[in-house]
C-alpha cells in the first residue's frame, strides 16, 4: 500500500513539475526492468493470491522471498545512478537484513498483528507462525533487529490497514524520489 502511494504520487508530482517547467513528463530510463517483473511474479503467488498462498509450503515461500527481494536489489543496483536509487536500496537492505536474520519471514509483534485484525487478539500459539502475507508473528524479544520490523501501522480509520517497516518507508522515498524528479533532458513544449 506505501510502495502505490508512493509510485502515485510520485508520477503525480513529477507529472505537475515537469509541466511546470514546460516540460514533458518522461520516466526514468531504467535498465533490466525485466528484473521488477521476474521477481514480482512469484511474490504475487506465494503473497497475494490466497489460493496459492495456501499451496505453497512455507519455507519454500521463504526462500522465494528472499530471492525475489534479491532480484529487486539486483535491478537497483544496476540504476543505482539515478534519483532516489541510493534511498530505495538502503530500504531493501534493511528488510533483507530483517528478514534473513528471522527465518526467512518479515517479523510482526502480536501486538501490532492485533491492530491489523480489527483489534482480536493474537494468541500465544500463533508465535512463530506466518501472518498474513510476508510476516511472521513473533515477540518483540524474540525478534532480531526488532526496529527494522514490521512495526508502523497507517493511520486509523483507513479503509485499508497495513503494517509496515523502516525499509518499507526508505523504499517509498526511494521510488517517489525516482518518480518526481522530471528528467533533465526531457523536451521543452511547444504549448
Amino acid at each position: 500500500m506505501i510502495l502505490l502511494a508512493a509510485v502515485l504520487l510520485g508520477l503525480l508530482v513529477g507529472w505537475g513539475l515537469a509541466h511546470t517547467q514546460k516540460r514533458q513528463y518522461q520516466v526514468p530510463d531504467l535498465k533490466s526492468v525485466w528484473l521488477v517483473f521476474a521477481a514480482f511474479a512469484p511474490q504475487l503467488v506465494i503473497a497475494y493470491i490466497p489460493a496459492t498462498q495456501r499451496l505453497v509450503p512455507d519455507w519454500l515461500g521463504s526462500g522465494v522471498l528472499l530471492a525475489t527481494l534479491s532480484a529487486f536489489l539486483a535491478f537497483v543496483w544496476l540504476n543505482r545512478r539515478l534519483p532516489g536509487m541510493p534511498i530505495l536500496m538502503t530500504g531493501l537492505i534493511l528488510n533483507l537484513l530483517v528478514i534473513v536474520t528471522n527465518g526467512g519471514w518479515m517479523p510482526i509483534s502480536p501486538d501490532t498483528a492485533s491492530h491489523l485484525r480489527g483489534g482480536d487478539s493474537i494468541h500465544t500459539a500463533d508465535l512463530g507462525q506466518r501472518f498474513g502475507q510476508k510476516d511472521v508473528l513473533l515477540l518483540p524479544q524474540d525478534t532480531r533487529l526488532a526496529p527494522l520490523a514490521d512495526r508502523f501501522l497507517l493511520p486509523a480509520g483507513m479503509p485499508y490497514q497495513a503494517a509496515f517497516s523502516l525499509g518499507d518507508i526508505l523504499v517509498a522515498i526511494g521510488v517517489f524520489w525516482l518518480l518526481a524528479r522530471p528528467r533533465a533532458d526531457a523536451d521543452i513544449s511547444t504549448e
